[in-house]
């Protein structure tokens, strides 16, 4: 039984755990929205001018653009108007391989964060802003309480995801994943010093 004169101070400190709970559970979830806002940021977009198969059609279509420009700088070429005299254009290109009605953004748009179990779920909606991955990750972190959650997982579960991460783009040549592990410590020391300034 607690006398009366220990209320004061045991509803002080009741209100300094609540008030650091707040703040842990504040500053776990803005870490967990810097990682998921780094992965969607790092997801490479499918870019076929890119691809290995596409590179002699991009490197053709540019030369062919270049040329062009260059008959453009070249006052002799013109006609009065400012338009190239008529023969001399190229007018070429190679085509530009990829499946058909593809639209890049797929990846980006994967990404998915769960509780204490890693999510299983993908979609075939290609968003190559990210922003379907924000809002389902960040309506997901939202509820995050300490002492409820053991561990969050951020996944992306289509079937090339992990050669992504092995370095198979350009784009993203270090993967994304790897990369945003080794900045979590430093993320959360961001979002950490944000909750406790008030920002």
């Amino acid at each position: 039984m607690t006398s009366s004169a220990n209320q004061p101070f045991l509803a002080g400190i009741q209100l300094f755990v609540d008030s650091s709970k707040q703040e842990m559970d504040e500053a776990v979830r803005r870490t967990g929205i810097k990682i998921l806002a780094q992965l969607v940021e790092m997801s490479p977009v499918g870019q076929p001018d890119i691809w290995q198969v596409n590179q002699t059609a991009a490197a053709y279509n540019t030369a062919v653009r270049e040329h062009n420009a260059t008959l453009r700088d070249d006052p002799a070429n013109l006609t009065k108007s400012g338009r190239l005299k008529r023969g001399l254009r190229v007018n070429d290109s190679m085509d530009i391989k990829k499946p058909e009605g593809y639209v890049g953004g797929r990846f980006k748009n994967n990404w998915y964060v769960g509780f204490d179990r890693q999510p299983t779920e993908s979609n075939d909606t290609p968003d190559a802003s990210g922003q379907g991955s924000s809002s389902r990750g960040m309506a997901v972190l939202e509820v995050f309480r300490v002492g409820q959650v053991s561990s969050i997982y951020f996944t992306n579960n289509l079937p090339y995801a992990q050669a992504l991460e092995n370095g198979h783009s350009t784009q993203a040549p270090g993967g994304m994943v790897g990369i945003t592990a080794i900045d979590a410590a430093q993320l959360f020391r961001d979002a950490m010093s944000e909750v406790r300034s008030g920002r």
